[in-house]
């Protein structure tokens, strides 16, 4: 059982998805918080394996919220869940650790298999968020090429391994191969782990006539 903590400031939001969590037989609502100071207090006592952030809420906003929590909890899941696709707020929900960004206008669907995915080491994306990312990928640099560890990473989820065994042959963080993939997607240009796993493939494709 995946256990979800909602936080967006409006009750008919959090009530529209607490129907929406009973309606599967994976998802528990184990709490509901209606701001970002609220949901780091929730977060630290209820241990939610995944946290559906709204973003703007007044007070700690959905950001600083994110940051806060995933500092206290490196292994904790948030999933952005919000009305704003600009690239300033997907950037900086990235940044602070979420890892993932969907929109309210999202079919219940798309909602509920972001949840599963996040736990399972996926980074849904919202097509426009997704559009947004390879928009600021695109822009001329030097940060265009991998580094060694994004490398290193790369090449091991072209391999089929999960984070965490990722994360236990270089000697890093859960946490830290997430960060990675994030850059890594956007300096690819692609959106998901299975398509930086075929770019993977593809790149190792050269040395088989070798």
């Amino acid at each position: 059982m995946i256990r979800v903590l909602i936080v967006d400031d409006h009750a008919i939001v959090r009530n529209g998805l607490a129907q929406l969590l009973e309606t599967t037989d994976d998802l528990e609502l184990v709490g509901a918080a209606r701001d970002g100071e609220q949901a780091v207090t929730m977060a630290a006592e209820l241990q939610p394996d995944v946290i559906l952030m709204d973003l703007s809420m007044p007070g700690t906003d959905g950001i600083a919220a994110t940051g806060q929590i995933v500092a206290a909890n490196p292994s904790a899941h948030v999933l952005v869940l919000t009305s704003f696709s600009d690239k300033t707020r997907i950037l900086d929900a990235l940044q602070a650790g979420a890892e993932g960004y969907l929109l309210k206008h999202s079919e219940p669907e798309t909602i509920l298999t972001g949840i599963r995915d996040v736990v399972a080491d996926g980074s849904p994306l919202d097509p426009k968020a997704a559009r947004v990312l390879l928009t600021n990928r695109r822009s001329p640099g030097p940060d265009t090429q991998l580094t060694v560890r994004e490398q290193e990473v790369v090449e091991m989820i072209g391999d089929g391994l999960p984070n965490k065994t990722i994360a236990r042959r270089l000697g890093i963080s859960e946490r830290t191969v997430k960060s990675h993939l994030t850059n890594i997607y956007q300096r690819l240009g692609v959106t998901d782990r299975t398509q930086a796993a075929l770019w993977a493939q593809r790149q190792r494709r050269p040395d088989y006539g070798s």
